[in-house]
């Protein structure tokens, strides 16, 4: 690593001063990315700002017909928690899911939408469900929270310190595990809740998470997997690597809705 100065403030407010003030700083929530970043010399922040501190930005709560989930709640707390269990089970199987054991317990909810990687699972459930992000300065919908690859709205002296998750009435999220990395190589999220049909889908698209209109316009007619039977979904848009083509990824993400939905059906997720 790179030599860089240490803070640890105590409060969300301290937090974003420290922003304002130290040169070339990053947050630090669970660290699953930043830390083997660092540890590589691929970064080379002034100052790294630990998160781990703020009380405040831990917890689950229920508000009425919405989850509020604190920025810097572990993966394997919201996967174990009763309030998510019982209003949002497909979020607690998504949580569950997401890389291994150790991963699980140390990667945080508001650490891993605020780097946005492409293949993570918790962008598929924020847009997917209709999540409202809350900063320390707004509170953003996950349509305009998201803006590409490794990009979000956050400005230089902003972080999340929740994510408020409206209740659907069905959801489920399946996903196409990299074996090696827990990582989505494509996943789907579906959910039937307030705001209509939306299916938000991760690991496949150029521009990292999207939303599959085409899919959603299917299931708002006919919530039934059979709506999705002969959909083909074009491959342009679709990223390609050493794990899957395009085209490959283009007929996964027909073939995992269709799984999403029928998962939903049975009030299960996987």
């Amino acid at each position: 690593m790179y030599q860089f100065d240490y803070q640890r403030p105590r409060s969300v407010s301290a937090a974003a001063e420290l922003l304002r003030q130290l040169p070339e700083p990053k947050l630090l929530a669970g660290g699953m990315t930043l830390i083997p970043t660092l540890k590589l010399r691929l970064a080379q922040p002034g100052a790294l700002i630990d998160l781990s501190g703020i009380e405040a930005l831990k917890g689950i709560e229920k508000d009425g017909a919405q989850i509020l989930i604190g920025a810097m709640t572990r993966h394997a707390d919201v996967a174990s928690s009763a309030i998510v269990r019982g209003a949002i089970p497909a979020l607690a199987s998504l949580a569950g899911g997401i890389g291994d054991t150790q991963v699980r317990h140390r990667g945080t909810i508001g650490g891993s939408i605020s780097n946005n990687d492409p293949a993570a699972d918790y962008p598929a459930a924020c847009l997917g469900l209709g999540a409202t992000i809350v900063t320390n300065r707004r509170d953003v919908c996950a349509e305009d929270f998201f803006t590409g690859m490794f990009s979000t709205c956050l400005e230089f002296d902003e972080l999340v310190v929740a994510v408020r998750f409206p209740i659907p009435r069905q959801a489920a999220y399946v996903k196409f595990r990299n074996v090696a990395t827990g990582y989505a190589n494509a996943g789907v999220m579906v959910a039937n809740g307030q705001s209509g049909v939306r299916v938000a889908v991760t690991g496949a698209g150029q521009s990292g998470v999207f939303r599959a209109t085409e899919i959603e316009q299917r299931l708002a007619a006919q919530w039934h997997a059979d709506a999705l039977r002969e959909i083909a979904l074009p491959a342009e848009d679709m990223n390609s690597d050493l794990h899957a083509s395009a085209e490959y990824r283009a007929h996964l993400v027909a073939v995992l809705a269709r799984r999403a939905v029928t998962a939903s059906q049975e009030g299960a997720s996987r």
